[in-house]
């Protein structure tokens, strides 16, 4: 669970409605089904026209990890990536191939096929480096229809206002009116820009971090698999990735010192031979 996500969400709402009674009002006063219907119909609308279907279904599916935390898999790619660089070390890079099928990461997977298959490093990382661009373009669209209903939403709500003091100039001739019609049109502005800003923006922000750790965490498994094609020793793969876990040492102690690591490096130790002293004989 992120609880960052959970106290930002529940932080603005808070604001706005203490802001609201500090200033003499009351909930009420900025509940309006009307205003509601036309800033968040309008934006669904907007951002509908802008994006396909498809896309619109990606972003949707993105919603439930704004509250539920992903694991970090560093650690255990960097795991992975050191515990196959022994066994490639000991047993050569077709060894690797019985391991393809166990490995869960597609795109960790298909840079090992492309390494026990014989393709030079150097042909091994334009082709990732391309998957690399294709999914950096897939896995921004959810960001990117978020950040353009906090866009759009700012702009539909200053429509519903224009919209409201429209009813409003209706009942000039009724002063009475005129306040309580002011205040009701101005709530569509409300909606549009605290929609905008505590919502939409941050969520699409949220969604571009986590992206760039993704892509990142691909990057290390590439370096990873091109040291290991060039047969780096393992533990200069390990030292080169602590900069792609953002320097955490502890992560990746705890990569070096997991048992599959542990029973890899270890190397049973030769038993100690023992030399009779030959004594010396006298001389006669």
């Amino acid at each position: 669970m992120d609880k960052a996500s959970l106290i930002g969400l529940l932080l603005g709402g808070l604001a706005l409605v203490g802001g609201q009674y500090l200033e003499g009002g009351s909930l009420g006063m900025i509940l309006q089904i009307t205003a509601l219907v036309i800033v968040f119909g309008g934006t669904l609308g907007a951002v509908s026209l802008s994006f396909s279907a498809s896309q619109l279904k990606q972003a949707l599916r993105e919603l439930p990890h704004i509250v539920k935390e992903p694991k970090d898999q560093g650690p255990a790619h960097l795991t992975r990536l050191v515990d196959l660089a022994y066994r490639a070390r000991r047993e050569g890079l077709l060894s690797l191939e019985r391991d393809l099928s166990a490995v869960s990461d597609p795109f960790m997977r298909r840079a090992l096929q492309l390494v026990v298959d014989g393709h030079h490093p150097q042909q091994v990382r334009e082709i990732m480096e391309l998957e690399l661009v294709h999914a950096e373009d897939v896995g921004l669209v959810p960001a990117r229809v978020f950040e353009a209903a906090g866009g759009y939403a700012p702009t539909i709500g200053i429509l519903g206002a224009v919209l409201g003091l429209i009813q409003v100039m209706q009942h000039l001739t009724e002063p009475a009116k005129l306040g309580t019609g002011v205040a009701v049109a101005f709530v569509a502005t409300i909606y549009g820009v605290a929609s905008a800003n505590l919502i939409f923006l941050p969520i699409a922000q949220k969604l571009k971090l986590r992206h760039q750790k993704l892509l990142l965490h691909k990057e290390m498994i590439l370096e990873g698999i091109l040291a290991l094609a060039q047969g780096d020793h393992p533990l200069l793969i390990a030292e080169r990735m602590k900069g792609f876990l953002g320097g955490s040492a502890a992560a990746a102690t705890a990569a070096l010192t997991s048992p599959k690591v542990r029973v890899l490096t270890s190397r049973p130790k030769r038993p100690a031979e023992s030399h009779d002293a030959t004594p010396s004989s006298s001389s006669q």
